[in-house]
């Protein structure tokens, strides 16, 4: 089976190189991996304690962040690499100065995981959540190098569960430990056999409540949100924005929106544009604009953690798609959550559904009569805060148990 794995790890590189002559990201993925050895050797001294951090993409590593501040804060013997899977995260990540090199996974076969684990001095390894790849995985077990995976998220559709899924269950063997977030990974786990994980909690509940606590304040936004309600719609695409559109045609005199749309390529922004003809930019806005629109388009990127800081609520977008995007942040600032009906794949959102910190709306009426009530309600708002803020916090407390377990119980 490995060796259909192998090839199937080759044909999926060449359509990539393919797809490289005319898609900018794979294009990017092909020429960051060319020189990946070059790049890595003479980082590290043979001396060197490394540990080693790989995810998927950014926010993977949003995901594996607590851990590596820790490690870097409480254990400044060791250094950190940190590797990538995707361009998206390694393009936005690449000048991390909280790690001491950053760089791409290479394609998964036998020599480059060999000729990797040669280069790098590592004395541990974090995978983030759900990345599996054969041959890096195997070679580290075989060099006895402790593996974890923090965050894991396990799923019954996944193929280590199926009947057929045999060989892809040995993936899971090779780990030393698996730090899983809920109680449905730890049982899904016990099924096939796999006896040494823990259950630790997610660590993105750290990440967002440190974001919160240290978002900025933004003058021009801190105007813009007197006098109305504002709703922030962060993560938006075009089915959410539609939607949105109709609402806000509704509501227009009666609350304020931000909108960051989850791709704000220059297309989008002039669509979102034409759509809410009283719109204004956020890139275009000045410190001594007294803002008279009513709707402005985010269209710039990094901002989104902290503009929810300035909402009355927080409608999440990508439900009307594959699936919601991160609706933490916008909890850890207690704000009150509205999405679209694709979100049975997020725990966390279920868990905030059933305390009454979120919503759900599948047309526009559902949207109007929701936000109209809910802004005009301070009770409803408040309650909500309390409840979303507990939530945050007793969730919290995943960095700690792992890196307890690693660092000092395992040391």
């Amino acid at each position: 089976m490995h060796v259909l794995y192998s090839i199937g790890i080759r044909i999926y590189y060449a359509f990539i190189w393919i797809a490289a002559a005319w898609n900018e990201k794979a294009a990017k993925w092909i020429s960051g991996r060319k020189s990946w050895r070059e790049n890595l050797e003479g980082v590290f001294s043979e001396k060197d304690k490394v540990v080693w951090f790989h995810c998927a993409s950014l926010g993977e590593f949003e995901q594996g962040r607590p851990i590596i501040e820790r490690v870097r804060k409480e254990f400044p013997e060791y250094k950190i690499l940190l590797s990538f899977f995707s361009p998206s995260g390694f393009e936005k990540r690449k000048d991390y100065t909280g790690v001491d090199h950053v760089t791409y996974l290479p394609l998964d076969t036998a020599r480059n995981a060999r000729h990797f684990l040669q280069i790098v001095p590592v004395k541990k390894v974090f995978f983030i959540k759900y990345e599996f790849w054969y041959h890096f995985l195997k070679t580290i077990s075989a060099r006895n190098i402790p593996l974890f995976l923090a965050s894991g998220n396990f799923r019954s559709e996944q193929l280590f569960f199926k009947w057929y899924g045999g060989w892809y269950r040995r993936f899971l063997h090779f780990f030393s430990h698996l730090f899983v977030q809920n109680t449905t990974s730890e049982l899904l786990l016990n099924t096939i056999g796999i006896q040494h994980h823990s259950i630790a909690g997610d660590t993105r509940f750290e990440r967002v409540i440190k974001i919160a606590k240290e978002a900025e304040k933004d003058r021009r936004l801190s105007r813009f949100s007197t006098e109305k309600p504002v709703i922030v719609a962060g993560s938006t695409w075009e089915k959410d924005e539609s939607l949105l559109y109709e609402i806000h045609k509704n509501l227009s005199a009666d609350c304020k929106w931000i909108i960051a749309p989850h791709e704000p390529t220059e297309k989008n922004i002039q669509r979102l544009l034409k759509q809410f003809e009283n719109a204004l930019l956020f890139s275009e806005i000045s410190d001594r604009d007294q803002i008279e629109k009513d709707v402005i388009i985010v269209d710039t990127i990094g901002h989104l953690s902290s503009l929810y800081q300035y909402a009355t609520l927080a409608y999440i977008g990508g439900g009307f798609g594959k699936g919601i995007h991160n609706i933490l942040e916008a909890a850890a600032f207690g704000k009150p959550l509205i999405f679209g009906p694709n979100y049975s794949s997020f725990q966390e959102a279920r868990d905030l559904l059933s305390c009454g910190a979120a919503h759900v709306i599948k047309q526009v009426s559902d949207g109007h009569a929701l936000i109209k009530g809910l802004v005009n309600n301070e009770d409803e708002l408040k309650s909500v805060a309390q409840i979303a803020e507990n939530y945050i916090i007793n969730q919290s407390g995943a960095t700690d148990k792992i890196v307890d377990f690693v660092f000092i119980k395992g040391a």
